[in-house]
């Protein structure tokens, strides 16, 4: 499926919530996908990227940088606390923020920088234990450490179940950020964004619809 029609059904999905054209940020998951398939994107026109590994982000994103000029790059996988300090040079948004010793480091490191990406908390709302994430019980104690920490936090972030309905998920982690006060919700994928937007996505991440399928061989 094309970028435009991803954008295309975004777009219907936006409108049937009854929210304003634009409000759903696409963020293509350009993982271990072949330079050429993101440079075809980029070439369209998008500039809202996601990936899950900070060496091969480390690789692939300076480069592409400088040829095609300012993008927003998103950290959506997990992310080592060793890995912490090159992530918030190379990031504009990390989505997997879990857990206090890697909110202490980005705390220092954003000190230190005078500035830090926007942070979604990840949520584990299927209290799966092979998943990272924040479970549900612990989620408003965690943002109020982060908040003292003085972290700029955007939102929260979940990955429902796989073969599970994902709506009780999105319904779960909305309710979630509007107590807390947090306006980000970082849900939906390739096979459910239109239900996450329903229920009040602001970011969709969208890969093997836009780039086909991984080849994880060749990573």
């Amino acid at each position: 499926m094309s970028l435009a029609d991803i954008l295309s059904r975004v777009r219907a999905a936006e409108r049937l919530a009854g929210r304003p054209e634009g409000s759903v940020k696409v963020i293509a998951v350009s993982k271990v996908q072949p330079l050429d398939r993101v440079e075809a994107v980029l070439a369209e026109g998008h500039r809202v990227f996601g990936e899950n590994y900070v060496q091969e982000a480390q690789a692939k994103w300076p480069g592409l940088r400088e040829r095609f000029g300012s993008l927003e790059l998103h950290m959506i996988g997990p992310l080592q606390t060793n890995k912490a300090k090159p992530a918030v040079e190379l990031f504009d948004a990390i989505h997997t923020l879990d857990r206090p010793s890697l909110a202490e480091k980005l705390a220092r490191l954003a000190e230190a920088r005078g500035r830090c990406p926007e942070l979604f908390v990840q949520v584990n709302t299927g209290e799966e234990p092979q998943k990272g994430g924040v479970l549900p019980a612990g989620v408003d104690g965690f943002i109020a450490e982060c908040r003292v920490l003085g972290l700029p936090l955007a939102g929260l972030m979940c990955i429902p179940p796989e073969g599970e309905d994902p709506a009780p998920h999105f319904a779960e982690l909305a309710g979630m950020a509007e107590r807390n006060g947090l306006a980000g919700l970082s849900m939906g994928m390739s096979a459910d964004f239109e239900a996450a937007i329903a229920l009040g996505a602001t970011h969709v991440r969208v890969g093997s619809a836009i780039f086909g399928a991984r080849d994880y061989g060749a990573r």
